[in-house]
């Protein structure tokens, strides 16, 4: 009897600090990766120490690990196609290892509601602090004339594009289209009065850093954001399609010269992603099948370089998610990719009208408009490129699965409570 409590004992330990963890990867991800996957590793550790404790392989199952397996594989595969194997094992193991390791760290070890509000509100803490960083950059100025960012011919009045604890503004930019996602959502389903002003208020702030990146793949990813939330919630709310554009039209000209390049041919961010893109298509053709090795673009773009013709300049991405995955691990992994995706959206949608408390429908809401945006933008950009972003993502789809998870417990509760009534 003893022993069994000193188990129970123990269990409870672990799974508290496991939480915490999970909690800490969330607060630092998008403020130092270095640390967060220090907080990601040791929960890995205290997991494994949890299934020796139970002596048993504490494993939950998910609608999607065949999927989730058969593009660990295909990704592994590449590598043999890869001009530096050595390099592109390297990046797989580290890259993949995380992705997949948050992703079952939070589906095996978050198990109510209670704990996910937490991770939640961790999330959006830590991002308005990447927010406020971020008005300190334009307030106190960063000139970025030495970046590549912008073309100083084309922009010659933009100076300024704020990137906070991101390294770049269109990465900032996707990392606040997703906490606006979530923040809105979560808004909109909260009962109390108190609650919505503090959500609302958050994503105000987050609106007005995501103007100051002046990133217009994530401005294109946002009215998509409103355009799910339209389809889902409220017809109205496509009035934002319109009024948006025109409230940020006000905030500064460098915001008309930006919204109105969009569609400019003369501009050489805009010919430069066309030719990439031309580029990517190449490979894709030459290597359909295992592609040109995990995180490979870099290397292999040189052989393919149609535009710029120099060897100096590295090209890590193609700047559009699904020619750069279909690029680097084949056909077959875009497509495994692209079912994993459809698969948490719809199974997220599918919890939309859930018994479970109402700011959990919010949460499925925001996670789905926040994989709409991404899916946009992915159009023009890879912000999933960036790690912190990709360990986000991956957050997300096992929160999907968290809640799912509970939906489906609780079925199983009501239909035993019929069959016994």
């Amino acid at each position: 009897m003893n022993m069994t409590y000193k188990t129970a004992q123990t269990q409870y330990y672990l799974d508290y600090l496991i939480e915490h963890c999970i909690l800490a990867v969330t607060f630092f991800l998008p403020l130092s990766l270095p640390i967060s996957s220090g907080f990601l590793g040791f929960g890995a550790v205290l997991w494994l120490s949890k299934m020796i404790v139970k002596r048993k392989m504490d494993f939950k199952r998910t609608p999607f690990d065949v999927v989730i397996g058969l593009l660990v594989v295909l990704a592994a595969f590449s590598i043999y196609a890869s001009p530096d194997r050595g390099f592109s094992f390297y990046n797989y193991y580290n890259l993949m290892g995380r992705y997949v390791l948050i992703y079952y760290l939070v589906v095996n070890n978050i198990s109510s509601a209670a704990q996910i509000k937490r991770i939640i509100w961790v999330m959006l803490t830590s991002a308005l602090m990447v927010t406020l960083y971020g008005f300190y950059q334009y307030l106190f100025g960063i000139n970025i004339s030495a970046n590549e960012w912008v073309d100083g011919e084309q922009f010659p009045d933009l100076k300024m594009r704020v990137f906070s604890t991101l390294e770049n503004p269109n990465l900032l930019a996707g990392f606040l289209v997703t906490m606006m996602a979530i923040g809105a959502s979560m808004g909109y389903k909260t009962p109390s009065v108190g609650g919505k002003i503090l959500l609302f208020s958050l994503v105000a702030m987050f609106g007005t850093c995501l103007v100051l990146t002046y990133s217009r793949g994530a401005w294109l990813s946002l009215l998509a954001v409103i355009g799910v939330y339209g389809l889902l919630c409220n017809r109205k709310i496509f009035w934002l399609l319109i009024l948006l554009p025109i409230v940020m039209l006000f905030c500064h000209d460098a915001v008309l010269e930006r919204i109105m390049s969009i569609m400019n041919p003369t501009d050489t961010s805009s010919t430069l992603r066309l030719a990439l893109w031309e580029s990517t298509i190449a490979m894709i053709v030459d290597k359909p099948l295992l592609g040109i090795g995990w995180g490979s673009y870099w290397l292999v773009y040189p052989e393919y370089d149609f535009f710029l013709n120099n060897p100096n300049i590295k090209i890590f991405h193609a700047h559009n998610m699904y020619l750069n995955i279909a690029a680097e691990i084949g056909i077959p992994g875009l497509l495994a990719f692209l079912t994993i995706m459809y698969g948490h959206v719809r199974l997220a949608l599918s919890m939309l009208q859930g018994s479970f408390e109402c700011w959990l429908s919010g949460l499925m809401l925001g996670i789905i408009a926040a994989i709409g945006g991404i899916i946009i933008n992915g159009l023009t950009d890879y912000v999933l490129f960036n790690i912190q972003l990709s360990m986000l993502y991956w957050l997300l789809n096992g929160l999907i699965v968290v809640v799912w998870q509970q939906s489906h417990q609780r079925q199983k509760q009501d239909i035993l409570l019929k069959n016994v009534m």
